[in-house]
């Protein structure tokens, strides 16, 4: 006979029942089912390197209601658990939480351990070294997150846990990569990449966020085949970068200009006048500088059109210290040294400075509200920089 006991509680009677469905195998996915007799459930992997919140509950409550659903109606349910541990959220929270950054061109420490003390600056430490690292915490990251889900009560077979990190994903990855490379599929360039002068790393486009911030129309003075032309720019720095002028096809206003020379303000490098439907004839003056690279859209114009190449920004958010070769006269070289090295928003100022004095900007900076594009987790605006790519 069952006591009923004097004051009745709930503690403990999620383990009892956790343990009891997975004595009974409850949830259970039955291999060797006929697959019409299958409901399958795609679940995204989630990101283990946050913490759960009531919107995650909520999101797989949805989820886990279908799967009873269909598991009453006589269906073998296919129901997973899956970890993202692989990117930039892992990559970021073992910085921070060991004190260490990844230097590939560090060896492997076999007897490396990380400070029980947080470090003033983050240690250097090599590649193997990190992903080792990487494994550790997540894999303690995904055992705090399971226990939630496991509390919760979701019908989820934990027999089948992914994870984007471990080595059969990577042997996966790695596998059909080789198979690409050996048909010929794939190929190596210097190309655009969206990149984190933070993080020190590419973004990919999901992960982009467009945020509205401040800046300035500057209204620069290029020299063209008929005299000057004015373009209105956010991005004054770019000027040692530029590739190209770009008009409309159907601008009346320099139609007859295209495929004449024009030379940049202060480095005086002659650029080609190109047209393109992108350019916005009622956008500024109608005419666009093109740089490699200042947004996605000078991507564009320097794929399709086939410009030259000539970054000035290097990962680091700084413009290059050295001058570059198409930079050719002894005054341009000696205006781009004034920029060498700097930041990007102090060679904004200074790059502005020198335009002025040299009577190539017309009138003051015009300030303006604009989007630009972020990294999700990032604090500064994102450059594209060129890099060796696949």
């Amino acid at each position: 006979m069952t006591r009923v006991p004097e004051k009745p509680t709930l503690d403990g009677v999620e383990e009892r029942w956790t343990e009891r469905w997975d004595a009974d195998g409850t949830y259970r996915f039955g291999r060797g089912t006929a697959r019409d007799q299958v409901y399958a459930i795609d679940t995204p992997p989630l990101t283990v390197s946050g913490s759960l919140h009531v919107g995650h509950v909520f999101s797989f409550t949805h989820t886990d209601t279908v799967a009873r659903f269909h598991r009453m109606r006589g269906a073998n349910v296919f129901y997973p658990m899956g970890w993202d541990d692989n990117g930039l959220p892992t990559e970021r929270r073992v910085q921070n939480y060991f004190g260490v950054r990844c230097d590939p061109s560090l060896p492997y420490d076999p007897a490396f351990e990380p400070s029980t003390l947080a470090p003033k600056d983050a240690v250097p430490i090599s590649r193997p070294n990190f992903v080792a690292l990487c494994e550790r915490l997540v894999e303690e990251d995904e055992k705090a997150f399971a226990a939630v889900w496991r509390r919760l009560g979701l019908s989820v077979d934990w027999s089948f846990i992914y994870t984007t990190i471990d080595v059969h994903s990577r042997r996966i990855s790695q596998r059909a990569f080789l198979r690409n490379l050996a048909r010929g599929e794939a190929y190596q360039q210097d190309a655009p990449t969206l990149w984190d002068v933070d993080y020190h790393t590419a973004v990919a486009q999901a992960e982009l966020d467009d945020r509205e911030v401040p800046g300035a129309y500057h209204t620069l003075v290029f020299h063209g085949p008929d005299g000057d032309l004015t373009v209105d720019t956010t991005r004054p720095e770019l000027v040692g970068a530029c590739v190209a002028l770009v008009a409309h096809p159907a601008d009346k206003r320099y139609v007859g200009l295209v495929g004449k020379p024009a030379r940049t303000p202060l480095f005086d490098v002659e650029v080609p006048i190109v047209a393109h439907p992108l350019a916005d004839p009622e956008k500024g003056t109608g005419l666009a500088m093109v740089c490699t690279f200042g947004d996605t859209t000078d991507v564009t114009w320097w794929r399709e059109l086939a410009l030259a190449t000539r970054p000035i920004v290097g990962r680091d958010g700084r413009i290059v210290a050295t001058t570059p070769d198409w930079i050719e006269s002894d005054r341009g070289r000696t205006r781009f040294a004034e920029l060498a090295g700097r930041p990007v928003r102090q060679a904004q100022r200074r790059i502005v400075e020198l335009l002025q004095e040299s009577g190539e900007l017309r009138g003051e900076p015009r300030p303006i509200v604009h989007p630009v594009k972020f990294y999700e987790r990032g604090d500064r605006p994102l450059e594209i920089v060129t890099t060796a790519a696949w």
